[in-house]
């Protein structure tokens, strides 16, 4: 199945609590390589920014690990940024910027960043100081910790608001400009 197509039965994840912590901290003081070539410190951005943070972008090259399509939240990163992506006008109209954020390495990301044409930058933790430091939920799989679907809206630094766990993740965009405008 094409990475930007989410299957049939997806397992829905459950929320666990992991990100009932988050609404109202300040991000870390810290700054992410994106993969534009800048480094970025969201502690320090002005105004509205979301942050989607997924587990990992897959490639059409690059085996996803065994059953991800049955890891409740695995599947959907492609689609999720595809949706940020296909939304980025209307979010920008709304005065917000987008990030996505993972644990991969930037190089890593800049292929997902051309092959999926998107107009901002994803933001690499790989060194896990931001998932650390917000105590970001987690999951270990294939011998890899990966960040669990949340997305962050910002303001000013701080976390404004939270969606845990994200489901449908092509949905996310709509979600968060749903709530934007919403929280004007």
């Amino acid at each position: 199945m094409a990475l930007t197509q989410l299957p049939d039965n997806l397992p829905v994840p459950e929320d666990d609590g992991g990100a009932d912590h988050l609404q109202g901290l300040a991000v870390p003081d810290l700054g992410l390589p994106a993969t534009d070539g800048a480094t970025v410190n969201l502690s320090s951005r002005q105004g509205r920014t979301v942050v989607y943070c997924y587990p990992m972008t897959g490639r059409p090259d690059v085996a996803l690990p065994d059953n991800w399509e049955q890891i409740p939240g695995a599947r959907g990163c492609t689609p999720q940024s595809c949706a940020f992506r296909d939304h980025h006008a209307e979010l920008h109209a709304l005065n917000t910027a987008v990030y996505g954020l993972s644990v991969q390495t930037t190089d890593y990301q800049q292929e997902a960043v051309a092959r999926l044409h998107l107009p901002f930058s994803l933001l690499s933790d790989a060194e896990f100081a931001f998932t650390t430091a917000l105590k970001l939920p987690t999951m270990d799989v294939a011998g890899m910790t990966l960040i669990k679907r949340t997305t962050l809206i910002l303001n000013n630094g701080i976390i404004e608001h939270v969606f845990y766990p994200v489901f449908p993740p092509d949905q996310n965009a709509a979600d968060v400009m749903t709530w934007l405008r919403e929280n004007a």
